[in-house]
């Protein structure tokens, strides 16, 4: 029987992400690469990509650099800064990078491109919850 990465896992149960048609392209210890196509459904009342799905997409792909460790792990807060306007029809391409971790907390950067252009930066605070990936919570009293 082979399991699954802990990304992987944690990825295949994200509907939410899936659902918008994200795919996860790349994993690795402490990494992740994730792309989405925006949508008609995901243009605002200025006609560009609303910020909310720009932030979803590099949030999942701090998620599955986040899980790379094993241990389930969630976001303790996060900032966005949003460069330049995505469009209908974009391609996005979020990396995502550990840059420390330290005891059961970790700071991780996303980049989202579309291309060469970078379109959004990300940081991310991740916690560690103390069960691993895939993990059943243990029933409260």
């Amino acid at each position: 029987m082979t399991t699954a990465h802990p990304a992987e896992a944690m990825f295949a149960a994200d509907e939410a992400s899936r659902n918008l048609g994200i795919e996860l392209l790349e994993h690795g210890e402490g990494m992740a690469v994730l792309r989405m196509t925006v949508t008609p459904a995901m243009v605002n009342g200025h006609g560009i990509a609303h910020g909310g799905y720009v932030f979803l997409l590099a949030d999942s792909a701090f998620a599955c650099a986040c899980q790379s460790h094993g241990s389930m792990t969630v976001a303790a807060g996060a900032d966005i800064t949003f460069v330049a306007p995505a469009h209908e029809g974009d391609v996005l391409v979020a990396r995502a990078e550990e840059r420390t971790r330290f005891g059961r907390s970790g700071i991780y950067d996303v980049s989202v491109t579309r291309g060469d252009e970078v379109m959004a930066e990300f940081r991310g605070r991740s916690r560690s919850v103390g069960r691993r990936t895939g993990e059943a919570p243990k029933e409260s009293r």
